[in-house]
């Protein structure tokens, strides 16, 4: 019963407390149903567990909500930026030109000047050195330089956006531009097409051109272009001319230390310049080398072998005094070829050794002697027989100075001038064996003495230019005139304004080294003169002949028997006269100068081969210290012959000339300048080793007539025309010339004398 009432009553006991105990039941707690307490408890805990995956999946549903928020956004923003891109790339790209219109545009075009044997002398034009193949180029150049410049060069399509990443991250980080993200291509892009500024516009065409270089060369093109085009410093553009610059080599021959030296320029090629900043160069090199090993261009051993042997750098810029003829024919060649459109190659007639020979004696005296004698600079000019320049050197050293004191500063030639005046008064009828008498003369208020005030009394005229007695020279001049000295002078060469008055007997008009030089050149080819020049042909690099000089014909200026009594004179300056320091084993003549207070000294000579002018000085004109023509300028004229002629064979000078001995000469009429009683006169044997005393007159020997032979000169295939008895460009009758025979006295006036006449 118990058990139904319990069964019954537990269904009725849903109400709350206060029915139940109106009901006459009480219930405590106890008496309620565990069960149910149970499965209410059961029901809550659930509930607080579900409660807190759900907040837990609400903090993953609003994190998942942010990210996806950003991202959407920012897939919004890449779309916007992309559009704009799009856009400034279309508003930039449709300024340039159409791309069917773009090409490469010429190289600046390279003059290659060569010697006659082949021999490099110098590089010319904007760009300073030719185009190299990048298969003749030394494998180390395009290594160095992709490894430090563009890594990824030969797997990216023109843009390597990993590079440009990695670079904006650096600048971003370090707060200012350090690094770029241009590749070669846009470098080459940039470089051919653009300017240097740094603007979206111009970065955005760059990008368009980079691309378009890409599709229409190879990466072995564009590399070439690059290295051939690309500025290395120091005025240098392209891997020859840095070469050239930096070793003293071609960038055939360049070794890997010496690539990496030129890799590590391209960063900042005037700063990291060996010329401006030697330690700076070596530097970046050192890194251009551990990058290479990075991406394994070269081993270990040659990574520590290029470390321990630096690149070695040329002493100087363009140093080399055959850079004085590379900037000489550079001013000549637009009158042969008009202007230059592309690479040639300019064969000169320099002899590269002989220049070097020629460098070296001028430079070996000035310094052993330069700071004792007061000298500081020289110039030499050697040209052969058919006008070709053979060797010239302009002044000390090149690097220092530029100017060329060879064929642009005139100086005066002093005594050396003396040749001209001679040859006009032979050609009046004069003769070798005529006498005068040497003795301090006036004309005016001018006095014109001797070297070192010596006088010498009755001399021949042979005597007189070999020993170059002023006072002789002077009253030749008065004699023929100052105009027939002018006139035979700019006839033989002289190009230089000179003044007609009777000081031009010692060389008071400036002449240069050049033209004195080429104006000596008819005495040793037998009287003809022949163009001077520097270049022997001109031809593009594929072998087209642009220019030949072609040897020509060059006219007579001066006849036979004039050059053979000038060229009987002139050996006796060398044989027994101021210039014995000259005299090798070859026949040679030639004559001595040294102007007022020994500024310039001379000594031009020649021989049947060579015609070689020498100078010393000083740029600002001051004295140097009692240098004479016969000093330094014979020495160095004396080293340098001595190497030109070593191995040829011997050749007599032109001309042929019988000398009358001194004991059957009738001296001219001419008054002598003091009533002093005549001085003992010397021979008039030219060429013998030294004078002897003039036999008295009533002996009477029979004459015995010295001969020197003729000899024909071809000038080394330059055209010699038959000689007709005319004179070319001689504006006055020439008198026949009695050799050794009495002149009719001719009377001078006062006015003869102010006239200069």
């Amino acid at each position: 019963m118990a058990n139904r009432r319990d069964s019954r009553i537990e269904p009725s006991f849903e109400g709350p407390p206060q029915a139940r105990s109106s009901a006459g039941l009480s219930a405590n707690e106890e008496d309620r149903v565990v069960p149910s307490n149970r499965k209410a408890s059961a029901k809550r805990k659930p509930a607080k567990g579900k409660s807190s995956r759900s907040g837990r999946g609400r903090s993953r549903r609003g994190l998942f909500g942010v990210f996806g928020r950003l991202f959407y956004w920012c897939f919004v923003l890449a779309i916007w930026g992309g559009i704009a891109a799009a856009g400034i790339v279309v508003y930039y790209g449709a300024k340039m030109p159409a791309a069917t219109t773009w090409s490469i545009p010429d190289r600046a075009p390279n003059i290659k000047i060569v010697s006659a044997d082949g021999q490099l002398l110098a590089n010319r034009g904007m760009s300073g050195g030719e185009a190299v193949g990048l298969h003749e180029m030394s494998p180390y150049i395009p290594e160095a330089v992709i490894a430090i410049e563009d890594r990824r060069f030969y797997s990216h399509f023109g843009i390597d956006p990993i590079g440009l990443s990695r670079a904006m991250v650096t600048n971003v980080i370090g707060g200012h531009f350090s690094q770029g993200g241009s590749t070669l291509t846009q470098q080459l892009a940039k470089n051919l097409f653009l300017t240097p500024d740094r603007t979206l516009e111009r970065k955005v065409q760059e990008v368009l051109l980079a691309l378009w270089l890409e599709h229409k060369h190879t990466k072995d093109q564009i590399l070439e272009m690059y290295l051939n085009r690309v500025y290395f410093g120091s005025g240098a553009y392209g891997v020859e001319a840095a070469s050239r610059r930096y070793f003293g080599k071609s960038a055939r021959d360049v070794t890997l230390s010496e690539a990496a030296l030129l890799a590590g320029l391209l960063k900042a090629p005037s700063r990291l310049s060996p010329a401006r900043d030697p330690k700076a160069a070596e530097e970046r090199s050192q890194l251009v080398l551990a990058a290479m090993r990075d991406e394994g261009k070269i081993s270990a051993k040659e990574l520590t072998s290029a470390m321990s042997a630096p690149a070695t750098r040329a002493p100087s810029y363009w140093t080399g005094s055959e850079n004085y003829v590379a900037d000489t024919i550079m001013e000549e060649l637009p009158d042969l070829i008009g202007d230059v459109r592309g690479d040639i190659v300019v064969d000169s007639t320099v002899d590269l050794n002989l220049q070097k020979i020629a460098e070296q004696s001028i430079r070996r005296l000035i310094d052993d002697s330069g700071k004792k004698l007061n000298v500081s600079q020289g110039a030499l000019v050697s040209i052969d027989d058919s006008g070709a320049v053979r060797a010239m050197v302009g002044g000390y050293d090149y690097s220092t100075s530029q100017f060329d004191r060879a064929s642009e500063a005139r100086r005066q030639p002093g005594s050396a001038f003396k040749p001209f005046v001679y040859m006009a008064a032979l050609e009046a009828g004069r003769t070798p064996d005529s006498m005068r008498n040497d003795a301090p003369i006036k004309i005016g208020n001018w006095t014109p003495d001797n070297y070192g005030g010596k006088y010498f009394g009755k001399v021949t005229l042979a005597t007189a230019l070999a020993k170059s007695l002023n006072s002789v020279a002077a009253q030749l001049t008065m004699e023929v005139g100052p105009n027939a000295v002018v006139e035979a002078a700019h006839r033989m060469g002289i190009q230089s304004d000179l003044q007609s008055n009777t000081s031009i007997a010692l060389g008071t008009s400036e002449v240069t080294p050049l033209e004195l030089t080429s104006a000596y050149v008819p005495f040793a080819n037998g009287g003809y003169k022949p163009d001077i020049h520097f270049i022997r042909r001109v031809t593009t690099t594929e072998g087209k002949v642009l220019y030949d000089s072609g040897g020509g014909s060059a006219p007579r200026v001066v006849k036979p028997e004039i050059v053979g009594m000038m060229n009987s004179m002139m050996t006796g300056t060398v044989e027994i006269g101021t210039a014995r320091k000259a005299a090798f084993a070859w026949p040679s003549a030639g004559k001595t100068g040294t102007s007022q207070n020994s500024r310039d000294a001379w000594f031009v000579g020649y021989t049947a081969n060579l015609t070689t002018g020498v100078w010393f000085g000083n740029d600002d004109g001051s004295p140097m210290k009692k240098v004479t023509g016969g000093a330094l300028p014979a020495q160095a004229w004396h080293e340098f012959m001595v190497a030109a002629h070593e191995g040829v064979p011997v050749r007599p000078l032109p001309g042929t000339w019988k000398s009358t001995p001194a004991d059957t000469i009738v001296p001219d009429e001419i008054p002598s300048a003091n009533n002093s009683p005549p001085a003992p006169v010397p021979s008039a044997s030219v060429g013998q080793s030294a004078a002897r005393p003039a036999a008295p007159v009533a002996q009477a020997p029979t004459p015995v007539r010295a001969v020197r032979p003729a000899q024909t000169v071809d000038a080394d295939g330059l055209s010699m025309p038959e000689d007709n008895g005319a004179t070319a460009s001689i504006k006055h009758p020439v008198p026949p010339g009695d050799v050794g025979g009495p002149r009719k006295k001719r009377q001078t006036s006062i006015l003869d004398i102010l006239g200069g006449g």
